[in-house]
């Protein structure tokens, strides 16, 4: 036999019934109302003290089934016997949540979710344009002091508490529930776009179908006189308007950009893109109906990189880890993570700054010429024309929008579980058996929303969205939620559920940059990225000033929720301010928390 105390403050099974959750355990009490004060054996009047005695050896194992009775000490309400013992229903595993069928699909997921398309194209663009080489230490100092303990974080958080995004904030810090809001619209956002960045992979996949790929000449209906082909001669004049069958490919074909004159008039939807996407949101349905089982500005850059390239804060690490079984060793997985994904964008800087080189070699111009628009661009134009020039070209094309298609349905996965783990949590009674309905509509929402980017001026709409729907959004709420973990939650109290999983609680190096150093890079950031605003432009287009306005409410559109939750809770919560941080307290100070809702 083995036992351990549950101290649950009286204020939480006062008037209504009391959940007592400990992880994968769930214990569920009558209303405690008819008892009234109950004085424990240390005299504390605010305070009932439960023993629990489980009748297995092993507490936590899967197939445990634990029976137990509450003792009540002290003097009850009239009519309540004192020696009488209320008998309390028998415990078992919470086995209703899917679980992942082998560790391997969770950590492929987990991967998949972090190596996507921005290895490929984000880091070595912002390697370049800081410095090279130079760029690597403070890159590697924001991985080791910043995005790994927050990738852990969020592994050990959604493990820990089994639920999603939403409802994990009833058992670390009620008020900051609407961090579980915001990060559903993000994704959302991110779900407008970054399919649509796919389906264009998808359309290079197509045309990739033939004996001449169609971006290594200028005989093209296409192209325009400014098409200069370097490919296989010797000596070629590249002025400023020269541009080259891969980049007209991209943005007269793929594109058809030029149909389009400015986030004014973005000209009608491309069908062919249209039926891509369709394809794309199909694939990503029947993937998830049934779930998981089938210088400062340096610094800044370096920062932002690794938290977009790792992914905490996108609500998707508290999701896929809410799957694995208790004691799975999720810190070895976060190291595990962050080292492929790290070595991904290596390995990609490498071969794109060896491309880029022998474009600039052949163009005989510079490299920053030849590089000049961020984004997809260089996923689209620069490896394009370096896959032009291998032999055997077509083969190679197919093979690498094959995989950027794949990578790109990894991140896809990912983003969307995390809406779908964290509303049916939330909403288990209404939503948890028609989960494929609830799937649908979802995906049906994504490629509505994704309409507008699959114009001719789709590529200015998918700018303004990365830049303004995430961005800063998602950085701040990174940061709240580290807050709430750290100084609301406790570090203390995170770092014994980490000890239960785990069997050894945190190290001091973990501990300090959840408490200090990763909410300071954070802070820092956000600061930052308000302080330097630097036009966005994207070809030859600039972004009028209305757009930019258009692009931060759609900003504040996610992160709103979170004050705005903040408001509902204080006013809609009975009692004082005072009285309810008392409450608070009392619950937050026990050895296992009791949640009343």
């Amino acid at each position: 036999m083995s036992s351990f105390q549950l101290r649950v403050g009286q204020s939480c099974c006062e008037e209504t019934t009391c959940v007592i959750r400990y992880p994968q355990v769930s214990l569920q009490l009558p209303p405690l109302l008819p008892l009234g004060p109950v004085i424990g054996p240390g005299g504390t009047s605010s305070s009932l003290l439960l023993w629990l005695t489980f009748h297995s050896p092993m507490p936590r194992q899967d197939s445990a089934v634990m029976a137990g009775s509450l003792t009540h000490h002290g003097s009850p309400n009239p009519g309540y016997s004192p020696n009488s013992a209320v008998p309390v229903p028998v415990i078992t595993q919470t086995d209703s949540r899917d679980k992942w069928s082998k560790k391997m699909d969770f950590l492929l997921s987990v991967v998949g979710f972090a190596v996507d398309l921005g290895n490929v194209w984000r880091f070595p663009y912002i390697c370049y344009q800081n410095g090279g080489g130079a760029f690597l230490i403070p890159y590697i100092l924001m991985a080791i002091f910043g995005g790994v303990p927050l990738f852990y974080m969020e592994l050990a958080l959604g493990q820990y508490h089994r639920t999603g995004a939403i409802s994990i904030w009833k058992h670390i810090c009620p008020i900051f529930k609407g961090i579980g809001y915001a990060i559903c619209i993000i994704a959302l956002y991110v779900s407008f776009y970054y399919n649509t960045i796919i389906a264009w992979a998808l359309f290079y996949f197509y045309s990739s179908f033939s004996t001449i790929l169609p971006w290594t000449n200028c005989d093209n209906v296409w192209n325009t006189p400014d098409c200069t082909n370097y490919f296989g001669v010797d000596n070629v004049t590249w002025t400023n308007s020269s541009r080259s069958p891969a980049e007209e490919f991209y943005t007269r074909n793929v594109l058809e950009i030029h149909k389009a004159s400015g986030l004014r008039n973005v000209g009608g939807v491309r069908w062919q893109l249209m039926l891509c996407l369709f394809l794309i949101f199909t694939i990503v349905y029947f993937s998830l109906w049934k779930g998981v089982k089938t210088s400062g500005k340096v610094w800044v850059d370096a920062a932002a990189q690794i938290f977009f390239s790792l992914g905490p804060g996108f609500g998707v690490l508290l999701a896929l880890s809410s799957y694995n079984p208790f004691t799975n060793n999720c810190y070895r997985d976060a190291i595990v993570t962050s080292l492929v994904n790290c070595l991904t964008s290596f390995v990609s800087g490498f071969v794109i700054f060896t491309v880029l080189g022998y474009m600039a070699e052949m163009r005989k111009v510079e490299v920053e010429d030849v590089a000049r628009d961020k984004g997809p661009s260089l996923l689209f134009i620069t490896y394009p024309e370096a896959i032009a020039n291998m032999m055997g070209s077509t083969f190679f094309a197919i093979i690498f929008f094959v995989m950027m298609i794949t990578l790109g349905l990894d991140s896809t996965f990912g983003g969307l579980e995390a809406i779908i783990t964290a509303v049916l949590d939330e909403y288990p009674d209404q939503l948890s058996h028609r989960r494929e309905l609830f799937v649908l509509g979802l995906v049906i929402v994504c490629f509505l929303g994704s309409l507008s980017t699959l114009t001719n001026g789709g590529a200015y709409v998918v700018k303004l969205l990365e830049e303004f729907g995430v961005g800063c959004s998602i950085i701040a709420v990174g940061f709240l939620e580290a807050i709430a973990v750290s100084w609301f939650y406790g570090i203390n109290r995170f770092s014994n559920d980490v000890q239960a999983m785990l069997g050894k609680a945190p190290g001091l190096f973990w501990r300090v940059c959840w408490v200090a150093i990763s909410p300071a890079f954070l802070a820092y950031i956000i600061v930052s990225s308000f302080l330097k605003a630097p036009p966005l432009t994207l070809f030859d287009y600039k972004y009028p000033d209305w757009s930019i306005t258009v692009g931060y409410i759609i900003g504040f559109s996610s992160f709103m929720w979170i004050p705005i939750y903040m408001v509902y809770k204080l006013v809609w919560t009975p009692g004082s301010l005072k009285q309810v941080s008392r409450r608070k307290q009392l619950s937050h100070g026990a050895v296992f928390s009791c949640w009343v809702w």
